[in-house]
């Protein structure tokens, strides 16, 4: 079973949003036509659902800002401006998403004490969604990813897939994404490369289907 994974395609990484991606709509269109015409069984979708009170927020460390390295949980942590809290425009998918054709919905970022980058566990490791579950009770065997923000979300959750799902094929749709630092884009698709991880574009998915 082929499956594409679509990571925070929300409001808050697009323009106008709390924490918007450079370009991060731009990846709308083109997942709006993998999943029309990619020829995937499944499509799923994470969605960042933090509290109001969300430790990974500035906000809630008196005489910090946004993108100032603090800690949180005794680790070090990036802290954000508030984003995609819980039942707010912020959080909800970008209006041009054809959220019709989603499958199901993996909620992340809900413990105000861990930050979750990744669709499939908190980034202490110890918390997992279910999500990995879910992809093995349907037989997933290819699970191509893309969304935002390619140096964070997409990152850790294509890592996480491969590592927690190793018999089945992951890649990551690298025009369907978009990055935060272009430094951390490079070092991301890097990382994704040494461990197996396929990429590939759009063209190339939708020309498997011709």
């Amino acid at each position: 079973m082929k499956c594409l994974l679509l990571i925070d395609i929300q409001n808050g990484f697009c323009s106008g949003g709390n924490l918007a991606v450079p370009d991060g709509e731009a990846v709308v269109p083109v997942a709006n036509r993998l999943m029309a015409e990619g020829g995937y069984d499944l499509i799923v979708a994470s969605q960042d659902w933090h509290p109001a009170d969300h430790g990974s927020f500035a906000s809630q460390h008196p005489g910090r800002k946004p993108f100032e390295t603090g800690t949180l949980g005794g680790r070090p942590q990036m802290l954000w401006p508030d984003h995609c809290v819980e039942e707010t425009a912020d959080a909800d998918f970008h209006p041009a998403l054809d959220t019709a054709r989603i499958d199901f919905v993996q909620r992340k970022g809900m413990d105000s004490d861990v930050d979750s980058y990744s669709a499939f566990r908190d980034n202490d490791q110890l918390a997992l969604t279910g999500l990995a579950d879910y992809l093995s009770a349907k037989h997933v065997t290819r699970l191509d990813i893309c969304g935002l923000a390619t140096d964070y979300c997409v990152r850790f959750s294509a890592l996480d897939a491969k590592a927690m799902l190793p018999a089945v094929n992951v890649r990551v749709i690298e025009d369907a994404c978009r990055g935060i630092d272009p430094a951390g884009v490079e070092a991301a698709y890097d990382a994704m490369a040494a461990v197996g991880i396929g990429l590939v574009t759009s063209a190339t998915v939708l020309a498997e289907q011709a």
